[in-house]
């Protein structure tokens, strides 16, 4: 697993079939400690989330239970992303209606997705990874809203109009924790962010 940790990275000639055999292969040989995504034709690496991660997504399902308790928060459900389904991403949490991923496998297609979450991680590819390719991939596949929470600036951003023949959100708005968040239709709730001022190093 270490070697292919560090080439995780680098453009791959894997296909998107044989990534998927790598991605279930990695899951079991590494206890869950490391998955693997595939967005724009790379190979990338998503290791266990720490404390203070896992605190955060806790965080936003609560927030999500007590405005849209219709609604549900998954933790890394796998996605079919980009144009023509072409990636598979993670995100830290994806809202949707209740049960919407009942009886769907590894890889659910991303129709009816309301919002996509990733939670910044301090590791050397964050910035391409959740700032660059994911808001891409996932404007791409239609998602109507990405939430980026930031924790080297300690700001939420909030991605939302989504442009998918572009591959790329219209509307950015940026929140620094501490301030109300105001998510967009069709997610369109509203709360405080003070509590993550107790998660940023």
């Amino acid at each position: 697993m270490t070697v292919m940790a560090e080439r995780a990275t680098q453009r791959s000639p894997v296909s998107l079939e044989g990534f998927e055999r790598l991605a279930d292969f990695a899951a079991k040989d590494s206890d869950n400690t490391v998955k693997l995504e595939f967005i724009g034709g790379r190979i990338g690496v998503k290791r266990a989330p720490d404390g203070d991660h896992t605190t955060i997504v806790t965080w936003l399902m609560r927030q999500c239970m007590q405005h849209r308790p219709e609604l549900d928060l998954y933790a890394e459900q796998g996605l079919r992303v980009e144009a023509y389904r072409r990636g598979r991403a993670r995100p830290d949490a994806t809202l949707v209606p209740e049960a919407h991923f009942a009886g769907d496998g590894e890889w659910a297609d991303t129709e009816g997705v309301l919002m996509t979450v990733e939670v910044t991680s301090f590791d050397a590819d964050a910035d391409r990874r959740d700032r660059k390719e994911k808001p891409s991939a996932y404007a791409a596949a239609g998602i109507p809203v990405y939430l980026l929470i930031d924790r080297e600036v300690g700001t939420l951003i909030v991605h939302s109009s989504t442009d998918a023949e572009a591959g790329r959100y219209q509307d950015i708005h940026i929140v620094k924790f501490g301030d109300r968040l105001h998510l967009p239709t069709p997610v369109d709730v509203e709360f405080g962010t003070e509590k993550l001022r107790d998660f940023v190093r």
